[in-house]
């Protein structure tokens, strides 16, 4: 894999119901984890849906109590993107406006140590346009979860030319500790999950992904489907989407 970084303490920021959710998974596999949000309204509101979501799985017998108070114990919120200071990865999942993602990384590159990686969980925005608000385009990437993040196991990185090996390879490493299925995309419109293009379409192309990865239809085909689903698509569109590839996408379509 090359040489790889290892990750210590996380950031997020934004904690709506994509950040919290990549808080979440982030605390459940040990990491020291901040997210920060830019009012204590919206804060309290996404640490609630965490502590939420871990209840359920108490409920369901999946998780035990004190495992609970254990993932909530290393997750801090804050208001301070200052938090993120000694943040060995931060992940920004702010509104999906241009503008915005990059105030957010020229402010990261400000505060954050040369070593921290900045990745962005945008569906489809240029990761290069966000790596260049900043002095270290070759430590930027895209990390793009599904939703909801707890449930759903495909994460998107995207590379730019400039992204490096080690930065790719950390990636790739962290994402796997996360209990996630990695595919690698170039910086191009909507990446693998989201092109501009129908969505039978891209159900087959992550198909074809899962085969590649596992070498079983099976497996390709039902991260596909969780991923075209995850990715917001109406349930309609998504049945639609696993007519194409199940029934017709089988032997020609996917495997060919």
């Amino acid at each position: 894999m090359g040489e790889v970084k290892k990750i210590k303490k996380v950031g997020v920021v934004g904690c709506g119901v994509m950040g919290s959710g990549i808080a979440q998974v982030c605390a459940q596999s040990g990491y020291e984890t901040v997210v920060a949000e830019i009012n204590e309204e919206l804060l309290q509101r996404g640490l609630r849906i965490i502590e939420d979501n871990l209840s359920r799985e108490v409920a369901k017998g999946r998780l035990a109590e004190e495992k609970k108070r254990e993932i909530l114990g290393r997750i801090k919120g804050t208001l301070k993107l200052e938090d993120f200071a000694d943040c060995d990865l931060v992940i920004e999942a702010v509104m999906e406006k241009m503008e915005e993602k990059k105030k957010v990384f020229a402010a990261l590159d400000q505060i954050c140590p040369p070593h921290t990686i900045l990745g962005s969980n945008t569906s489809c925005l240029s990761i290069t346009e966000m790596a260049m608000a900043t002095k270290r385009p070759d430590k930027v990437l895209g990390i793009h979860f599904m939703n909801p993040v707890p449930v759903m196991r495909l994460v998107e990185l995207v590379r730019t030319i400039l992204t490096s090996e080690e930065t790719l390879n950390t990636a790739r490493s962290f994402s796997e500790s996360l209990g996630k299925t990695v595919v690698v995309a170039g910086d191009a419109p909507g990446f693998i999950v989201n092109p501009p293009y129908p969505l039978p379409l891209r159900s087959r192309e992550i198909v074809r992904i899962g085969l590649r990865l596992k070498g079983g239809y099976r497996y390709g085909n039902k991260i596909g489907l969780e991923s075209s689903h995850g990715a917001s698509h109406p349930p309609r569109s998504h049945r639609f989407g696993y007519r194409s590839v199940y029934r017709r996408g089988h032997v020609r379509g996917v495997q060919g």
